[in-house]
């Protein structure tokens, strides 16, 4: 049956892309074989056709593997069977029954080998399993060592510091969220991740902590305590970076306004803005495609392209040369309530 769930949704894809073709020049004629902004125009279509909408996780998690082992939820099936013009995604599967005749001779087959390989896991499952007791006592041994090991390292000794972050022109708690990487003589660094409006709490012994501070909006600072007459708590105040600030502004503001003379301002600025040999890289949220370059004047297509999906969009990080933005890595969150 699982199978067969598969193949149906197989055979919808593949008429989803024969309907988007009928209308559409994406890069590429292959649907697994779109992405960046051939999937937000795709996502505008699937609104005005099916009045719905998938985020670019669930396309890159369903359009470009050819592996699939589950189906998406059942009001994403029912929406993609509306743009390819059944009623649903029970109405789909009514109209290819003749797939699910294809697929019960293979079916027989397969139990056959089913069947002979569970009698071979059975066998060795059974050798197994008198394995595991041994290998549970040694791990119990283990952590009891370990945690015998902390003691005595001192780490009952550690000391927690916290540490929170302002904007300095504003005063008010840092909106985006931000990098730490903790530096260590001959140690690699590292790195932490906090979220917009959260304190960074650290526990430590060591006497001296250097720390480097980042975020999109704001110019990297270097920190260097003294941890020995050190306060528990202290504010940090970064300084916004005034070019990531343009560019976020440029980037997602006034995304509803449609006019021409609007969208010919903000490519200006951009345009300014950026260099002409700018690094600029889109992150995606899956594990198919997680990143993907994009020319200056893409980018700047992309974001001067009246649509929802802008709403979503957040850059990541820049980084500036000679008054120049030569570097951007920003990425569209997904949203399916959008």
């Amino acid at each position: 049956m699982k199978d067969l769930e598969l193949s149906y949704f197989e055979e919808l894809k593949k008429e989803i892309q024969t309907e988007y073709l009928k209308n559409n020049t994406p890069s590429d004629d292959d649907i697994s074989k779109w992405k960046g902004i051939d999937i937000t125009y795709f996502q505008e279509e699937l609104r005005k056709k099916a009045k719905g909408n998938i985020s670019e996780k669930t396309f890159y998690t369903y359009f470009k593997s050819s592996n699939l082992d589950k189906l998406p939820r059942i009001d994403m099936l029912n929406l993609l069977s509306n743009y390819v013009g059944c009623d649903s995604w029970y109405e789909f599967k009514k109209q290819h029954s003749y797939i699910d005749k294809n697929l019960k001779k293979e079916e027989e087959k397969n139990t056959i080998l089913q069947i002979n390989r569970s009698k071979n896991k059975e066998t060795k499952e059974k050798s197994i399993f008198n394995l595991r007791y041994s290998y549970i006592y040694a791990v119990i041994l283990l952590c009891l060592l370990f945690g015998i090991g902390i003691l005595l390292s001192g780490e009952l000794f550690n000391k927690t510091y916290q540490f929170c972050f302002t904007d300095a022109d504003r005063g008010n708690n840092i909106q985006n969220n931000i990098d730490i990487k903790i530096i260590k003589e001959n140690e690699s660094p590292i790195h932490y991740k906090i979220k917009a409006g959260e304190c960074f709490l650290i526990t430590t012994k060591d006497k001296t902590l250097k720390m480097e501070v980042s975020s999109p909006m704001y110019e990297t600072l270097e920190i260097f305590r003294n941890l020995e007459n050190a306060p528990e708590v202290e504010n940090i105040a970064l300084k916004p970076d005034d070019y990531a600030l343009m560019l976020y502004y440029y980037s997602t503001k006034d995304t509803n306004n449609s006019s021409l003379e609007h969208i010919r301002n903000k490519q200006q600025k951009l345009n300014h803005l950026i260099s002409e040999d700018a690094l600029i890289y889109q992150i995606f949220d899956n594990e198919i495609y997680g990143i993907e370059t994009l020319s200056k004047q893409k980018y700047i297509g992309l974001v001067t392209t009246p649509t929802k999906s802008l709403q979503n969009l957040k850059v990541l990080a820049t980084k500036m040369e000679n008054g120049k933005i030569v570097s951007i890595k920003f990425k569209i969150e997904t949203n399916e309530n959008k």
